[in-house]
């Protein structure tokens, strides 16, 4: 009897591919990580940048522009993890 706990599109894989669905998965768990230590800091971040827009003058805020930029990539990290670790029905200690 078939795995059920394996999705139908990876029961016949052969072992090449195997691989390289571990390097996408190992890849995305790396993205997950990422993001979430760029969301930690782009929160830290988010202390500085309020007070930078609040009471710096004209248009030099750099500690927002830095937490935009954080922000940004912790997202784009998060999103990217998701989408290549899709799948995963096991859990990895590495």
């Amino acid at each position: 009897m078939a795995n059920v706990l394996v999705p139908v599109e990876e029961r016949n894989l052969s072992p090449d591919e195997v691989a390289h669905l571990d390097r996408r998965r190992r890849r995305g768990h790396l993205f997950l990580v990422m993001g979430f230590q760029f969301l930690l800091v782009s929160i830290f971040v988010l202390l500085w940048s309020g007070q930078d827009a609040t009471y710096s003058p004209g248009w030099t805020h750099p500690m927002l522009y830095w937490d935009i930029l954080v922000f940004t990539l912790a997202v784009t990290f998060l999103v990217k993890g998701i989408s290549l670790r899709r799948g995963l029905n096991e859990f990895f200690s590495y």
